[in-house]
């Protein structure tokens, strides 16, 4: 028997709580939770990797890379392995076979999972960034009420509230932190970024690698310095130009950078010491002036507000501009003189 490999980083209590499980104790199905970025889908497709490898190995995870089911699994062919990622729809077309795809229906699902196994040893689903319809929900429910035999689904999410409470109470959940600043760094030296930058970028990833390497890859540094630079004018009551983040595609992540701003300047309230999230920012917060705790409360309440709306059909434009009201200080008080 064979370790066999495992290419995760971070994520040791699930890695630990999949070690322990054997063959038979393994449930039909898994709802991953955790924050964008620390490796949930990755920990998925090896955990189905480990599955289809047919190399008898130690524990539940790991593969060997050179059987049969590793080769088909990385060349994605294999046909008892299923992938797909966002929203669930009902679905009216036509499947044979299992398949990678970027697009999933319940009809599909459904019928992939009333056949057997091709290899004949199990099967695995994956959907990443889960998004079922109430529809696709209502017609997968059979298979989590009384799932097939040897057929392991893994269904991971981001944000918790919008699986359904019917598949949720069926899966087993198992939760993801996210990464420490040295695996995050140990991603980026893995990709051959340079360990100067890849220290720099991992020090305001917020501990998530996907963050990371789209702060180096994706043109996500720039828009974050644009959100860095508009903040700091929006605090000093300055005008500034918010089209170079507050676009469709960016406003999201543009709104996380505020409010781990604003979390970090009240964070320096408190003590000099204090942990930062933007720890290359932490100079210029430290610059700016304190307010009243009841200040800097409705300050985050107005971000929550904001990134409820940003959900919503008002532009990006409108968002920051409530946004900035919120961080603008407030105008001096006037008196009635005599």
């Amino acid at each position: 028997m064979i370790d066999g490999r495992f290419e995760v980083v971070g994520a040791a209590a699930p890695r630990a709580f999949f070690e322990h499980l054997t063959a038979a104790t393994l449930s039909h199905g898994y709802l991953f939770t955790g924050p964008h970025g620390v490796g949930k889908k990755t920990f998925a497709r090896e955990v189905g990797r480990s599955l289809l490898c047919v190399t008898p190995k130690k524990t539940l995870l790991g593969w060997c890379g050179h059987c049969s089911g590793c080769t088909h699994v990385a060349a994605g062919t294999h046909p008892d392995f299923y992938y797909a990622e966002g929203q669930v729809k009902i679905g009216d077309r036509d499947g044979s076979g299992f398949h990678e795809t970027e697009e999933a229906t319940a009809r599909d699902l459904v019928r992939q999972l009333s056949m057997h196994s091709y290899a004949g040893g199990r099967r695995v689903f994956i959907i990443g960034d889960a998004d079922f319809t109430r529809e696709a929900a209502n017609a997968l429910l059979k298979f989590f009420e009384e799932p097939p035999a040897d057929v392991l689904l893994i269904v991971t999410t981001a944000a918790t509230g919008r699986i359904l409470p019917t598949i949720r109470s069926r899966l087993v959940e198992v939760t993801f932190p996210l990464l420490a600043e040295g695996e995050v760094r140990a991603v980026l030296l893995a990709r051959g970024t340079d360990p100067d930058e890849a220290a720099r970028t991992a020090a305001i990833a917020q501990g998530r690698a996907t963050r990371a390497i789209g702060l180096l890859e994706d043109g996500e540094g720039v828009a974050r310095d644009a959100v860095v630079e508009w903040f700091f004018a929006a605090v000093d009551g300055r005008e500034a130009d918010a089209s170079g983040w507050a676009t469709r595609p960016t406003l999201e992540e543009g709104l996380e950078t505020v409010k781990t701003l604003t979390r970090d300047w009240i964070a320096l309230g408190v003590g000099e010491g204090a942990p930062l999230l933007a720890a290359d920012q932490r100079a210029r917060l430290a610059a700016l002036p304190g307010r009243e705790p009841a200040a800097f409360a409705r300050m985050l309440a107005s971000l929550g507000d904001a990134e409820r709306i940003a959900r919503t059909n008002v532009t990006p434009a409108l968002v920051a501009d409530l946004v900035r009201m919120a961080l603008a200080p407030a105008p001096p008080r006037t008196t009635n003189g005599a």
